[in-house]
């Protein structure tokens, strides 16, 4: 039974169940609790302010004050606080939301569908797949193929298509007809002396292979993020995304690009899609989309494929999937005052010149005994940690590393995100010079506590 407790931190532990978290050891070390935020910074109910170096979950563009959004969800509290898109209605600002992402997409784009979560959006794009195929008369193509270490999100159909096995261990996933193919990560699975074309051409043969051995008609689409994130901020190699789409255009295979994480300035263009060349037929966004003032995502669908599920729609009577919040009034009106914002400030721009600014600080850490690789592209970036650079062996077991490290810069005031032994950058896009050499400056005490202890 409950007993009476006091202190926030105390009530954490005894309600609460934590997302993405050790239960067993949160009841022993309790909750960082983030009482404020203020530009890129977040501040805790004891005062102590922390440099948001992760954006919160990749996510908070325009950092944690902006005034205009608060505005534009209050206006829009006062105006229409809810309303759903069911069976023909709508209303303003989703249309208008739809209407900008139309615009703004770097390929032609017919249609854009609404859910609450870059999960729900990448569970709805494999229904909708079922779906159009369905209609299609191909009702056996219905496999996709995703990437180790890539992350689409934790529903049950979305952490299928997740390659990284701590959101598929004791949840008896990934469904069959899942399929994984290799992680495009040149430095931990190039052989040695394969170029990054070469690696890049294998990617594809293996691809193929894969195709080919399942049978070309029963493979639906390839999903893959245009820079992994969460699978450790894994840049590809050149040349593969071309290779890849070749195979899959070759094989009738939808490409679908998961821009959730790199959607809108963080790979410094407004898409990942355009910085790696990708012309995908189903997109989807999320994240900085709102920046996260608002829980709101995206899917983006081509003339194809909206045809397709349109045909079916009309056959079944309607198209029998969405969600109570898609398209939410003040989540989309505040997703489209963010678009507004980002255009407006340039912050595409200053995301890329910052994060050349960050990338080259890094660099001045390359020849540390601790640091394997440093990668990134755009304002996202990540050094990987080692116990040993010729082996690229971890110290004692992989992570142990990148959880002390991650420790050590919260206590000097900044939150990052180690995955694995990679610690992880991400700062808000509205960082400015002086704010990216404070993260560097604070990434270094950290590693100089990671090297004495590791010592």
């Amino acid at each position: 039974m409950n007993q009476p407790v006091s202190s926030l931190p105390e009530k954490d532990i005894q309600y609460q169940l934590h997302p993405y978290t050790n239960a067993r050891l949160h009841q022993e070390v309790g909750p960082l609790i983030i009482e404020r935020g203020e530009d890129i910074y977040v501040y805790d109910d004891q005062g102590k302010a922390y440099i948001e170096a992760m954006a919160g979950l990749w996510s908070t563009a325009l950092g944690f004050s902006n005034q205009r959004l608060i505005k534009a969800a209050e206006q829009q509290l006062h105006t229409l606080p809810f309303y759903h898109l069911f069976s023909h209605k709508s209303h303003r600002p989703s249309i208008e939301l739809a209407e900008k992402l139309i615009e703004m997409a770097p390929v032609p784009m017919s249609k854009v569908f609404f859910t609450n979560s870059g999960s729900e959006a990448n569970d709805t794009v494999v229904k909708m797949v079922w779906y159009l195929n369905n209609a299609l008369g191909k009702p056996a193509k219905k496999k996709f193929i995703s990437r180790i270490n890539g992350y689409h999100g934790i529903t049950v159909a979305s952490a299928s298509l997740t390659g990284l096995p701590g959101n598929q261990r004791g949840f008896d996933l990934p469904l069959p007809g899942f399929l994984h193919v290799g992680c495009p990560h040149h430095y931990r699975f190039a052989q040695p002396g394969e170029s990054e074309e070469q690696f890049a051409d294998r990617l594809a043969a293996e691809l193929e292979q894969k195709i080919l051995a399942e049978g070309p008609e029963t493979i639906a689409a390839f999903i893959g993020e245009p820079l992994m994130g969460a699978g450790g901020v894994i840049v590809p190699p050149r040349t593969y995304w071309e290779k890849i789409q070749r195979v899959c255009r070759k094989h009738d295979i939808l490409v679908i690009a998961d821009e959730v994480i790199c959607g809108f300035g963080r790979t410094g263009q407004m898409f990942g899609s355009q910085t790696f060349g990708i012309q995908p037929d189903i997109m989807v966004v999320s994240k900085q989309l709102s920046s996260s003032y608002q829980p709101i995502a995206a899917i983006l669908i081509n003339d194809k494929v909206f045809q397709g599920i349109a045909d079916q729609s009309q056959a079944l009577g309607t198209l029998g999937h969405g969600f109570t919040g898609s398209g939410h009034p003040v989540a989309t009106a505040v997703a489209l005052e963010n678009l507004k914002i980002i255009e407006e400030e340039n912050l595409v721009e200053h995301a890329a010149q910052m994060g050349k600014l960050l990338h080259t600080g890094l660099q001045n850490f390359s020849d540390h005994p601790l640091v394997g690789e440093i990668r990134g592209c755009g304002l996202i970036a990540a050094v990987e940690l080692v116990g040993d650079r010729v082996s690229k062996a971890p110290h004692q077991t992989l992570g142990t590393l990148g959880r002390y490290m991650a420790g050590r810069a919260q206590e000097h005031g900044m939150i990052t995100r180690a995955m694995g032994d990679a610690v992880a950058f991400c700062p808000p896009l509205i960082v400015t010079e002086q704010e990216v050499g404070l993260i560097l400056e604070r990434f270094g005490k950290a590693l100089d506590d990671t090297t004495h202890w590791a010592r």
